[in-house]
């Protein structure tokens, strides 16, 4: 268990099956850990026994409701709505990916909940859950598969 401050969405909380796609609230629930991306340039390999992915500049994530790849990772350019793993705000330097919405996901419930790095002043979040870099080293390396992260 880690116990660290954190920023989460700027509309607040809400239980799992309120998530709205957009809202700004981050989803309470306890939830599987499913991978980590990492941008190389920033970062080495982090140290965890979850699957890692070195972030590009054509990686994405789907966030439009109406596509089938909806809360998934796809490649850029993309047609339909997402937010860019490549950013130039470090916020996804690092990134858990955690099992909201996936299994399957269901449009409009909620896209791209992941753990990744806090903004100065741990600033709120679009629905994320943001941590210190040094603390998600430490969390990463104690998450393995079949773990499970509570949010709340």
């Amino acid at each position: 268990m880690i116990d660290a401050p954190c920023a989460l969405g700027r509309a607040g909380v809400t239980l799992e099956g309120e998530k709205k796609e957009g809202d700004g609230m981050t989803p309470l629930g306890t939830y599987p850990v499913r991978r980590v991306f990492y941008r190389p340039d920033a970062f080495d390999e982090p140290i965890c026994q979850l699957p890692t992915t070195p972030i590009s500049p054509e990686l994405g994530w789907c966030d439009d409701p109406a596509r089938a790849e909806y809360n998934r990772l796809v490649r850029l350019p993309f047609g339909g709505s997402h937010e860019k793993m490549w950013r130039d705000d470090k916020l996804y330097d690092l990134v858990l990916v955690i099992g909201h919405n996936d299994d399957p996901p269901v449009p409009g419930c909620g896209s791209a909940i992941f753990v990744h790095v806090a903004k100065d002043g741990f600033k709120p979040t679009e629905g994320c859950v943001a941590i210190a870099p040094s603390v998600m080293l430490s969390l990463l390396r104690q998450l393995g598969p079949g773990d499970l992260i509570q949010i709340g």
